[in-house]
């Protein structure tokens, strides 16, 4: 991978993501001329610096992420602007480094859900509910769940645009770093 492509990744990533994770606290929503416009661009973009190789890299990568998010948005466990955000970046991360973008998500989002937890920015009611359900056997699970807030409610989501910004950015930083090296 050229370091290259690599800025030119981290530079538009940092753009594009920084901007969906802003609007993602402020509103709670990932606006769909952002995401599917960034997925259409990441496919051009990887076609661009790597032909139809560099294509299907990104489209691969874009599918196996759907794969995995699309039972999320579902189950409702999900928003499906963050299932497009998660694509998007994906192709325009690709196959190899598709692993590492996972991971660092996944804990950029425990990180981001804790500190919003610490800061009183979401609500943990419906997260004190569920471990008390799994965990609790005395539980009046009816009562519990009639006491929840709708979730509709802004207190009561995560903004996960700010998890799959700081892990694409992280991911793409991390690649750089070492094609520089070596």
């Amino acid at each position: 991978m050229s370091v290259t492509w690599l800025t030119t990744q981290l530079v538009l990533l940092t753009a594009w993501s920084g901007y969906l994770a802003y609007s993602d606290a402020k509103t709670r929503r990932l606006p769909n001329v952002l995401t599917l416009g960034g997925l259409a661009f990441a496919l051009c973009a990887q076609a661009g610096f790597g032909g139809w190789g560099g294509f299907l890299d990104g489209l691969t990568a874009a599918g196996i992420v759907s794969a995995l998010f699309i039972p999320l948005v579902l189950i409702r466990a999900a928003g499906a602007g963050d299932f497009k955000m998660m694509a998007a970046a994906a192709a325009l991360i690709g196959l190899r480094a598709l692993p590492l973008f996972l991971f660092a998500c996944s804990v950029a989002g425990l990180v981001v859900m804790i500190v919003m937890l610490c800061c009183h920015q979401v609500s943990g009611v419906r997260l004190k509910h569920y471990f008390r359900c799994a965990f609790d056997w005395t539980y009046d699970r009816a009562a519990g769940k009639a006491a929840l807030p709708p979730k509709d409610d802004k207190r009561v989501s995560i903004p996960f645009g700010i998890a799959i910004a700081i892990g694409a950015v992280t991911t793409v930083g991390l690649e750089l770093v070492m094609a520089a090296k070596g």
